[in-house]
């Protein structure tokens, strides 16, 4: 009978938990990554109970003395943007006709970020404060000050913030290459508004590419760069642009999504490695955007077959199909059929590990390439260039795209080609479209406003100070990049 009163103790003990485990609120992705940012427009999601846990297992790892070098130094962030509020009807008819407007409201998007100097400097995400109006971090310590952003890179999800303070705790870097598979990790961070929360697992796999940053055509010059530590460390929405450091107290990473189903954290998280962090927050503070560096190749993973046909002891490497002209490889001797077997003294894993190595240096930088070429190992001196295949700093170019949160679109003025294919003065191009009125009225991206109203549009900043003066309907006259005209009409 004990026996059996202690079998039910458990299995209630365990429905209790699994019961209260599915009360936890999920989040709106459905995708397989999803970054860590927190984006609301009320208060933070309640606190939920959840079930029992079991516990750590032992381990020799200092985790006090880590935690207490890298809470100090974790910083939450709060970023105030436009976001899209409730729908609205102008009248019955809209109403039938499904014909609703946005209401465009003040939201927040909140994130974590990392003191990485005493004199204010702080790494985030980029899509914690991508779009972003104010910017306020709030220390460990409580205090608040108002953040401005030195420099942004999509390529690589990171930007880098200052605040006007000195003497401020910070996280030393440490060396993300040194990281081994099931070595102890630290995430520190702010999920779900819980300020300075400290979480452990262990390092599941290195070099990870899932597909997360966003990739546009060439012409917007986006080569996005994946190459994450995956742990199994417990982040969630918040935990975004939070550290990663090992049981030193040292900076390893920076965490930035979760592979979930659900928008919560289900097993594992992905961190921007330090190294390729340090090079980014480098260039920003110099040049005020990143020098990206090219070999000017097109690669594909080695495989089984290739392996056996170089005589290689593993599938590691990447096969050079083509060398680009005049691209840093071309130059330097490497052609089609190589496989670039290590970068410097790192060992080249796949493309994504690749890119990163690469993604470490800059235009006019000398790197020997460790090749495989026909089953002799040989290597080359290659000397990097950038994306227009130069040496030359390719200083930040001053936006000219505008954001028009009263259609949910971003604009852009045109080109003198544009102009002139066209036979138009001016306009305004729609670059980007989010949920917002000219998606909903069917405007497709490329769509060129020229007239609001009948006034004439020359420019984005047109777009936006006609609107400022408008209430009740408009009508808005362009044309598509092919000559074909449109009109649409739409309520303030």
């Amino acid at each position: 009978m004990k026996t059996i009163r202690k079998f039910l103790s458990v299995f209630a003990i365990a429905l209790l938990g699994a019961g209260s485990a599915l009360t936890i609120d999920h989040f709106i992705s459905n995708r397989r990554a999803t970054y860590l940012s927190e984006a609301s427009i009320r208060n933070p999601t309640p606190v939920k109970f959840v079930g029992l846990t079991s516990a750590m297992p032992e381990t020799n790892a200092d985790f006090v003395s880590a935690a207490q070098k890298g809470v100090p130094a974790v910083v939450y962030i709060e970023s105030k943007v436009k976001m899209e509020g409730e729908r609205t009807y102008n009248s019955i008819w809209d109403y039938f006709y499904g014909q609703s407007q946005p209401n465009i409201v003040e939201g927040q998007v909140s994130g974590s970020g990392v003191i990485v100097s005493s004199d204010g400097y702080i790494v985030t995400n980029n899509h914690v404060v991508d779009e972003a109006g104010k910017i306020e971090i709030t220390l460990s310590n409580k205090k608040k000050y108002v953040a401005k952003v030195i420099g942004k890179d999509p390529e690589t999800d990171l930007a880098l913030l200052k605040i006007d303070a000195t003497n401020l705790p910070y996280i030393e870097y440490g060396n993300s290459d040194n990281l081994q598979v099931g070595q102890w990790v630290l995430a520190v961070g702010n999920p779900y508004n819980l300020t300075s929360t400290v979480t452990a697992g262990i390092v599941s796999a290195k070099g990870r590419n899932i597909d997360l940053l966003p990739r546009e055509v060439a012409a917007h010059r986006i080569y996005p760069i994946e190459s994450y530590i995956q742990t199994d460390a417990a982040v969630n929405p918040g935990n975004s642009g939070g550290a990663l450091v090992n049981t030193s107290g040292e900076l390893v990473g920076i965490n930035s999504a979760i592979a979930s189903n659900t928008g919560s954290y289900t097993g594992y998280s992905f961190a921007i490695p330090v190294n390729l962090v340090r090079k980014v927050v480098a260039d920003l503070l110099q040049y005020g955007n990143v020098q990206r560096a090219f070999l000017g190749i097109n690669i594909r993973n080695v495989d089984e077959d290739m392996a056996k046909t170089s005589g290689l002891s593993s599938i590691n490497g990447v096969y050079v199909d083509s060398a680009l002209p005049d691209g840093a490889a071309k130059m330097a001797g490497i052609k089609q059929g190589d496989i670039i077997l290590k970068i410097g003294d790192q060992d080249v894993n796949d493309v994504s590990n690749l890119e990163e190595l690469v993604g470490r240096y800059r235009p006019g930088d000398k790197i020997s390439v460790l090749v495989n070429r026909n089953g002799q190992d040989m290597n080359v001196n290659v000397i990097l260039r950038n994306l227009d295949g130069t040496t030359s700093v390719v200083m930040p170019e001053k936006s000219t795209v505008v954001a028009v949160s009263q259609l949910g679109a971003s604009l852009a003025p045109l080109s003198d080609d544009e102009k002139q294919k066209l036979n138009i003065e001016g306009g305004a191009k729609v670059t980007q479209l989010n949920e917002g009125t000219l998606k909903n009225i069917g405007v497709r991206r490329g769509f060129i406003i020229t007239k609001i109203d009948h006034q004439k549009v020359k420019s984005p900043d047109d777009v936006k100070n006609l609107l400022d003066e408008k209430s009740g309907g408009v009508l808005v006259e362009g044309m598509y990049p092919n000559g074909m005209r449109a009109y649409y009409a739409f309520g303030m």
